[in-house]
């Protein structure tokens, strides 16, 4: 196993009060209120789709204050990360409900955008139909929806997410290797710099544009620390409720974007992006609380693991792998997963052993979790968190038994992963019990994109089919 590292916890991190900027806003009178005190002019009114990617729409402040019904079309979630849709042969594949899809501001998340010159708002909107009922196949609500399955039986997730991401020089031509930055050194940033403040200190302006940015719209890092990847840094946050979390992250991705681009280089959470460096990842920690009692209930009394515990990692080893196309969903994902690469590529679990896929690092008794280090960074962190604890939760439900922990090196072994997208989707359409937690709807709508993105793919040549393949065959 790879040495414990020493977390450095920046100087700049803040106290969790400033989260209450984010989650503080109860009704449209304190939104007007709050608008109008920041002297806002334009409110974003934005929802992640499949990808991830913030959609929506813009509009003056005292139009969203004045009850302007918001829509966007179904077929915006149908959508592939090239802009097209999928087929069945017999045209488009929508929703069975083509309609517009109405969308429902949650005041709770309502923040400044920093990065615009004008007084600008943003607020993450879940998407109803005209009759008001829920969208089942939308991303925040899928994870809405995971989360009150656990609420049914009396229980609350909390989650922590670490993502991880690179910088690199701009390049607006796709067909050239990203590069990693220049720092204030002057110097190509190299690899091999894990957890050096001097590798961060290569980025500090960036960076204390990132914490302004961050806590100008009540978001809080816990700690920031350079990786092993030339130029990748990682953020890591505080833990809380997925939904709270996943908006979170989903904010934070805009925030590193438009901060980098303010220094003219590039953020990207490609989960692979620079051949030769490691991957990006977006490790979930998670742990289980009884509402009743506020107990986690991975520990007993004596402070020993519970039987919950055991069956909660059953639930990730046998479905994750089903589930693993939510985790890594893109053509460019599964470079990462590779036997050469720090990625986990099995589905075993360990005591504080960073070669499982699911890791229970060091804490007392009444912090015990579980860390998912298969995420990549690329993954949309609703869906991400939605399937992870899918998959904990079909273990609490059916009692699954976990495999015995592994205590040496994990990664040795074969790939027990699928190894590429196509077979990740096809282990995802056969996992019944993943669909009817997940929703059968949202299942076969990601399912046909996913498909869709991989034919994309297939219609480009690539510099490895040129290099070999050109002048031998």
């Amino acid at each position: 196993m790879p040495p414990v590292k020493k977390e450095v916890r920046s100087k700049r991190a803040r106290p969790l009060a400033f989260v209450k900027n984010l989650r503080g806003v109860k009704n449209w009178k304190e939104a007007s209120a709050w608008l109008e005190w920041r002297g806002i002019e334009d409110i974003e009114c934005i929802t992640p789709d499949q990808a991830g990617v913030a959609r929506g729409k813009m509009m003056p402040s005292s139009k969203f204050t004045s009850n302007t019904s918001l829509a966007l079309p179904s077929a915006v979630f149908m959508a592939t990360i090239s802009g097209g849709y999928p087929e069945d042969g017999n045209g488009f594949v929508y929703p069975e409900d083509d309609g517009d899809l109405k969308l429902v501001p949650d005041l709770s998340t309502l923040t400044v955008v920093p990065w615009e010159d004008d007084p600008t708002a943003a607020v993450i909107c879940d998407l109803v139909h005209q009759d008001g009922r829920t969208v089942e196949f939308t991303p925040r609500n899928v994870l809405k929806n995971v989360v009150a399955a656990y609420d049914r039986i009396g229980l609350r997730p909390v989650v922590a997410p670490e993502i991880e991401f690179y910088l690199v020089h701009k390049n607006p031509d796709p067909d050239y290797p990203l590069t990693p930055p220049v720092g204030r050194s002057g110097r190509a940033i190299g690899g091999g710099a894990g957890y050096s403040i001097a590798g961060v200190n290569e980025f500090d302006e960036l960076i204390d544009d990132i914490y302004h940015f961050s806590e100008s719209q009540g978001l809080e890092i816990d700690t920031l620390i350079h990786e092993e990847g030339a130029g990748q840094l990682e953020i890591n946050l505080r833990h809380g409720d997925p939904v709270e979390l996943a908006d979170q992250v989903f904010m934070f991705k805009r925030t590193i974007r438009e901060a980098a681009l303010k220094h003219n280089i590039y953020a990207t959470f490609m989960a692979k992006p620079i051949q030769g460096q490691p991957g990006s990842a977006m490790h979930i920690h998670q742990s289980i609380i009884e509402k009743k009692t506020g107990r986690n209930i991975f520990t007993g009394e004596d402070g020993s693991e519970t039987e919950a515990f055991f069956h909660f990692i059953g639930g990730m080893q046998q479905h994750v792998p089903n589930a693993l196309v939510m985790l890594a969903p893109y053509v460019n994902s599964y470079r990462r997963l590779t036997q050469a690469a720090s990625a986990p590529v099995n589905n075993k679990w360990g005591y504080d052993n960073r070669t499982t896929a699911f890791r229970v690092p060091r804490s007392d008794p009444a912090a015990r979790r579980v860390e998912n280090r298969i995420p990549s960074s690329d993954a949309n962190p609703y869906l991400a968190l939605a399937a992870s604890l899918a998959c904990g939760l079909i273990g609490l439900s059916s009692r699954l038994q976990a495999e015995p922990p592994v205590v040496n090196t994990a990664n040795e072994d074969e790939i027990d992963l699928p190894r590429g997208l196509l077979e990740a989707v096809d282990l995802f359409e056969q996992d019944e019990e993943l669909a009817a937690i997940l929703g059968k709807t949202f299942a076969t709508t990601y399912a046909a994109i996913k498909r869709a993105e991989f034919e994309t793919f297939m219609e480009v040549i690539s510099p490895w089919e040129r290099e070999y393949l050109l002048l031998n065959v």
